[in-house]
């Protein structure tokens, strides 16, 4: 597919991702003791393999911790917050991007045909929380533009509806966030990292 608009799909500017996680590893993070977070490269993984940030909304980032992680549950919640630099990103907020992710499932879907297997579902109740089919269909971008020669993705960033609707009627949900996932290692898309830290109900950000 001819992409006219590809230039403005490296994004300028940085912003700032909260990843909530043990204790132990967010001060291991922020005191340099380990080079980088851990890659989430499960069969549901919402935006692909990847270190996932929710995307200025350190609040979002320690429920989520405290509740969400269904894969296991932590034993003490905290948050790192840390300046990602996006650089080339698949912005599911833009045409470009949904153009791209829209071609990839349809190239996708083709090989499971092909190869006459049941293409994966999303699962999980309202949410949709095990998203085996959009987890394979990100997958399937970084894999063809990589067979293509194409310069491949820093991070991939998109909205999402989650929850029960904000007030009746609305089509605001009291889960929506912005996701960004970065690309392989931190250190190619993080110029620092501090610690979230919680004192009488106030959040302060230390470095």
């Amino acid at each position: 597919m001819h992409r006219p608009w590809a230039l403005y799909q490296r994004h300028a500017s940085f912003v700032l991702g909260f990843h909530g996680a043990e204790r132990n590893v967010v001060n291991d993070l922020v005191s340099r003791n380990t080079p980088h977070l851990k890659k989430s490269e499960g069969r549901y993984e919402w935006l692909g393999h990847g270190i996932y940030f929710w995307e200025n909304d350190p609040q979002r980032g320690l429920e989520w911790a405290n509740h969400g992680n269904t894969k296991r549950k932590i034993a003490h919640p905290d948050v790192v917050g840390a300046i990602i630099d996006l650089g080339l990103c698949l912005d599911l907020t833009t045409r470009i991007g949904l153009d791209e992710v829209a071609e990839a499932f349809a190239t996708l879907r083709d090989s499971y045909v092909t190869a006459n297997l049941t293409l994966p579902k999303n699962a999980g109740g309202d949410d949709n929380v095990r998203r085996e089919l959009d987890c394979q269909v990100i997958q399937a971008v970084h894999a063809y533009r990589q067979e293509r020669g194409m310069p491949g993705y820093d991070s991939v960033r998109a909205p999402f509806l989650e929850d029960r609707r904000l007030y009746p009627g609305a089509e605001f949900r009291n889960g929506n966030h912005t996701t960004r996932r970065t690309g392989f290692t931190t250190h190619d898309c993080l110029a620092r990292s501090w610690r979230n830290r919680i004192h009488r109900r106030r959040r302060i950000l230390h470095p």
